[in-house]
């Protein structure tokens, strides 16, 4: 037989050449693979992300299926500005364990700590920057505005418990349950209850230290501190020119500021502290802060010292009064920037101060001030961040003390933030036992 004739195969009756028959083959395979697997790999389709939405495109449907973002909503927040910083990051960090993002709480501008009707709400993109907050908190934490909610109606309520039988353990069971099915498909959870200030606490320092770190004051308030950091450089620059002989024309005049808890309403508050819980190094009298400051290790005179302290509790007129020499003692009043403070809220007055006590060369405050004990995390943080490996001293860059703990000698105690605490109970509630 004619070997050419085997080139010659037929198919259903058709001749075809050899290459024809396998091309033939190869489309029939297709045709079957398709036929039978395609079903299985079609509701893969395409990913699409759309403003707040994740759209999956899938090919046996007409439509869009949504994956909603989750919102976490919680109470108004109140009292003073670092107990509502506080309160925020733990919002935060509990939005962030219910992998939910937060809805932009109320804060309060106001300060009333029993007559909750009189608090007047402000939001927060009022006191700090919304955006930025975002911008460098983006992976850890998020905030979103109530415009981005597709459906307020779908809430589910989470009753914060309350009282010594809600124990730490008991709240983090119900955040564990809240993160799961159920009452993970609503699209808001609702906690009510009390402020977040009183929530338990589940997060270590750094946790808070990171919110805190993408907390930036609207342009409108930190222009205020401006305003008032440079009058006291201007101050200070006065200070230096009368005192030629005594510090070199080169080097500024330095700035401390100090946190001054003398008012009326503290010293009844730090009294009964101080008896609820058998300690003494709570309270300061006018004259202890002064003879500290006085005293702290290494301090170059003159000296320019910004009272920060608040004006309408305050019932005692003499504060500038008993210094020691080359100490220049000024507040709000003396240095003329009173007018900055007066036509502002309570709320953006605290926030001034707090950033006037931040940018400080040297900071004196109260370790059971939670005022004072943010400042001091700020700084903390702002040492760690600039690479400083020494933070205690009187030689570091940017150093604190605690005038309501006595140092070496007279002098306060030099204060640094244990960052690797595993709550923030020591600055949200105070502490005798800091670092250094």
């Amino acid at each position: 037989m004619d070997l050419s004739n085997c080139k010659q195969l037929r198919f259903f009756g058709v001749h075809l050449n050899f290459l024809a028959a396998k091309c033939l083959l190869l489309v029939v395979i297709a045709l079957f693979l398709g036929t039978v697997l395609l079903p299985t790999f079609s509701g893969l389709g395409r990913v699409i992300r759309q403003n707040n939405f994740v759209f999956v495109h899938n090919r046996s449907f007409p439509s869009y299926q949504p994956v909603k973002q989750k919102f976490l909503e919680v109470p108004q927040i109140v009292w003073g500005l670092n107990n509502q910083k506080i309160a925020f990051a733990r919002a935060c960090l509990t939005a962030r364990m219910l992998n939910r993002t937060l809805l932009m709480p109320k804060l309060s501008a106001s300060l009333f700590y029993k007559e909750v009707e009189l608090l007047k709400p402000i939001s927060f993109d009022k006191i700090f920057q919304f955006e930025r907050f975002n911008s460098i908190c983006k992976g850890f934490v998020q905030l979103s505005r109530y415009s981005d909610v597709s459906n307020q109606s779908d809430i589910i309520e989470l009753q914060k418990g309350s009282g010594r039988r809600w124990t730490l353990e008991k709240d983090l069971e119900q955040l564990n349950q809240f993160s799961k099915h159920p009452y993970d498909a609503r699209e808001i959870i609702r906690i009510v209850g009390k402020n977040p200030f009183l929530w338990h606490d589940h997060w270590p320092t750094k946790d808070y230290a990171k919110v805190f770190e993408c907390l930036s004051l609207v342009e409108e308030i930190s222009m205020e501190a401006d305003k008032v950091v440079s009058k006291i450089r201007e101050i200070g620059m006065e200070v230096r020119s009368k005192n030629a002989m005594s510090i070199s024309s080169s080097q500024p005049v330095p700035f401390v500021a100090v946190h001054m808890r003398i008012e009326k309403d503290w010293m009844i508050h730090c009294k009964k502290l101080e008896q609820r819980l058998n300690i003494s190094e709570i309270c300061s009298s006018k004259e202890e802060i002064m003879a500290r400051v006085g005293s702290i290790a290494g301090l170059k005179t003159p000296v320019v010292v910004y009272l920060a302290v608040a004006d309408t509790l305050l019932e005692d007129n003499t504060v500038l009064n008993g210094w020691k020499d080359g100490l220049h003692p000024y507040e709000k009043k003396t240095l003329g920037v009173f007018d900055i403070y007066k036509k502002q809220p309570y709320l953006f007055q605290s926030a001034i101060d707090y950033e006037v006590c931040l940018r400080s060369d040297i900071f004196v405050g109260n370790s059971f001030s939670t005022f004072s004990s943010l400042v001091v995390l700020d700084r903390t943080q702002k040492m760690i961040k600039a690479g400083e490996t020494k933070l205690c001293g009187s030689d570091v860059r940017w150093p604190s003390y605690a005038y309501n703990i006595r140092g070496v000698g007279n002098s306060p105690y030099p204060w640094v933030t244990n960052m690797s605490d595993t709550s923030l109970t020591a600055i949200s509630y105070g502490s005798n036992h800091i670092s250094c």
